[in-house]
């Protein structure tokens, strides 16, 4: 039977996570050089588009259509032919159009997680590409898997996941990690200079972030009931719980604690209390967060030495981050919390990894996979050229900013700027001089104009 409050909070929740793909866009697009921007922020969200009409034809059958011993949905949804504004057996009281809208948005963000492995270096078609084949192939089974009565779940061996650790963090850090491997490093990295170009950005688009995952962990309880307040509460301190994990082994080591830290710290412990959300007290949530906050740390530490060249950190943050809060689940879960769920031991942390396992390498070998293919039918990375010139103009033929606002120049820091951007202000700087010093010769009658002494020393 439909539920009007149940089904509101749904469709509030279905909107708070789909306005976490902005805000992931704004994350990724502060954290890239200036002339990255517009690709970078385009990536996530060209995937609102992308996933929509992938999920609408089949990926929500493969995800949620009659189970297929254990491995996938049925096709029995294609279209999403028999599903109404009846409810269905995986969310009883809403809409089963308010369940299709929901999972959607989780549909959405997890291929743009992966772009943070590969930001400033790929092509948006082959992009476009690799995000309809991933969604299809590699979300929407582990999605099952999980959810939708496969083998790793409720019906199949009992791992925990309440909001996604598996199906989205741990296998969109799985795919990060191929992907950057596969496509190599950026040009000049790690010499040159890859710093944020926009500290604010970074910080709002983490606090839009923040505010969308109530929805994405809350509304996982599909109800408006006692789960999704626990679940609410959970997620807010195991954000604020990492936030103080990352910044006191920054401070630490570093001697100071950054805007950038506070912000990737948070989206860290947001990260790793998703699969445990639903299941564990305010206590352990806070445990969780501050856990994982000092573990992401220091896997984001170690990519120097690793010599990897994950743009974004999306390995360290959402597949280190998400391991952690799966196992964790495994730990402090309790059916005093949600008598759907388990207590924790070692048997749960036991299924735990198991779902980590086949999660870690299904996406790891699937993206592989799939990258060889993009790239032999319409190219993955950019030329040389394209890289050195940014993603902007290069792919979308535009620039984030201006250099003449309002009659008056506006010059980003010099080291924030690229070699095209820094000839094209020398040349400008030059067109202006020479413009002036002939304004002034052409006008003797000026009152302000300055005689320019054009002659040589030495010259009759």
């Amino acid at each position: 039977m439909v539920s009007n409050g149940d089904t509101a909070w749904v469709l509030a929740s279905a909107a708070l996570v789909l306005f976490m793909t902005p805000g992931l866009a704004l994350f990724y697009g502060g954290l890239v050089r200036s002339k990255n921007v517009l690709g970078t922020m385009m990536q996530s969200v060209a995937a609102i588009g992308i996933v929509s009409v992938v999920w609408l034809l089949i990926g929500y059958s493969l995800a949620f259509g009659p189970d297929v011993g254990g491995v996938i949905g049925g096709l029995a949804n294609l279209g999403l032919a028999g599903v109404s504004d009846a409810p269905t057996t995986l969310a009883p009281t809403v809409p089963g159009f308010a369940f299709v809208a929901f999972q959607l948005m989780f549909a959405v963000i997890t291929p743009a997680l992966i772009a943070g492995a590969f930001a400033e270096r790929v092509r948006f078609g082959g992009y476009v590409a690799f995000v309809a084949l991933w969604s299809l192939l590699v979300y929407s089974p582990i999605a099952h898997w999980v959810w939708g009565g496969g083998f790793l779940g409720a019906d199949g061996i009992g791992a925990l996941d309440f909001a996604g650790g598996t199906v989205v963090h741990i296998s969109a850090g799985a795919a990060a990690l191929a992907a950057a491997l596969f496509v190599g490093r950026r040009r000049g990295y790690p010499r040159g200079n890859f710093a944020p170009h926009n500290v604010p950005m970074v910080v709002l688009g983490a606090g839009i972030l923040w505010f969308g995952w109530f929805g994405f962990n809350a509304g996982s309880a599909l109800a408006a009931n006692g789960v999704a307040s626990s679940a609410f509460l959970a997620t807010h301190l195991g954000a604020v719980g990492a936030m103080v994990g990352w910044l006191i082994p920054e401070r630490l080591r570093h001697g100071r604690a950054t805007a950038v830290g506070a912000a990737t710290g948070a989206v860290a412990g947001l990260v790793a209390i998703t699969p445990a959300a639903g299941f564990v007290a305010p206590v352990p949530a806070l445990v969780i967060g501050l856990i994982a906050g000092v573990v992401c740390f220091v896997a984001v530490e170690a990519k120097s030495r690793l010599r990897y060249d994950d743009s974004l950190d999306a390995v360290g943050v959402h597949m280190v981050g998400g391991i952690v809060g799966a196992l964790l689940t495994g730990v402090f879960a309790s059916i005093v919390v949600n008598p759907a769920g388990a207590d924790g031991g070692w048997a749960q942390v036991g299924r735990q990894a198991a779902a980590i396992g086949v999660t870690l390498a299904f996406s790891f070998v699937a993206t592989l996979v799939i990258l060889t293919i993009v790239e032999r039918l319409v190219g993955f990375r950019v030329t040389e050229d394209a890289e050195d010139e940014g993603l902007d103009l290069a792919e979308h033929g535009e620039s984030a900013y201006a250099f003449r606002e309002h009659g008056r120049h506006v010059v980003p820091s010099i080291e924030a700027m690229s070699d095209h951007e820094l000839a094209d202000l020398r040349e400008r700087l030059v067109l202006e001089a020479t413009a002036r010093v002939l304004e002034q010769i052409g006008s003797p009658s000026d009152e302000r104009a300055t005689p320019v002494d054009l002659s040589v020393p030495g010259d009759p």
